[in-house]
């Protein structure tokens, strides 16, 4: 989350969000999280700021996370560099996230298949890792 959405998915990242604030979603705040955060432009930091509490859920990396982060860059999920991405879907993983909602396409969202073999593997559960355009929130015109 280094600015705003990119225009391609503004309509549905504002539903999301909005479902959100609703409390129809409850998001996964981590530590991983909370330090890009603090490289990230004053809106998308004052934004996740203002979410309600009770939409939030807070987790920290544990040995288990960061192993599996460790296991996805050893399996060549992804390189080295992108380690915080990987951070990103172990958290989740270990956290037994329903899904994962994702605007970065090359590091989460086209290889989602390869984290999940990996999760597999280990005998975690499969994740549901969507773009925005794909999520329950954007879907459900109700």
């Amino acid at each position: 989350m280094y600015g705003a959405p990119a225009k391609k998915f503004s309509e549905d990242s504002r539903q999301f969000w909005n479902a959100v604030r609703n409390g129809d979603i409850i998001i996964i705040v981590s530590d991983v999280l909370e330090a890009e955060l603090k490289r990230s432009s004053e809106y998308i930091r004052t934004f996740v700021e203002r979410l309600p509490e009770s939409q939030v859920e807070r987790v920290v990396s544990t040995p288990e996370s960061n192993a599996l982060a460790a296991l996805y860059i050893a399996e060549s999920v992804v390189g080295k560099s992108s380690l915080d991405d990987c951070r990103h879907i172990a958290l989740a993983t270990v956290a037994r996230a329903d899904a994962i909602v994702s605007w970065n396409f090359l590091h989460i969202v086209d290889r989602r298949d390869d984290y999940n073999d990996v999760n597999e593997k280990m005998g975690y559960p499969r994740i549901k890792i969507l773009p925005p355009n794909q999520s329950e929130a954007t879907n459900d015109k109700t």
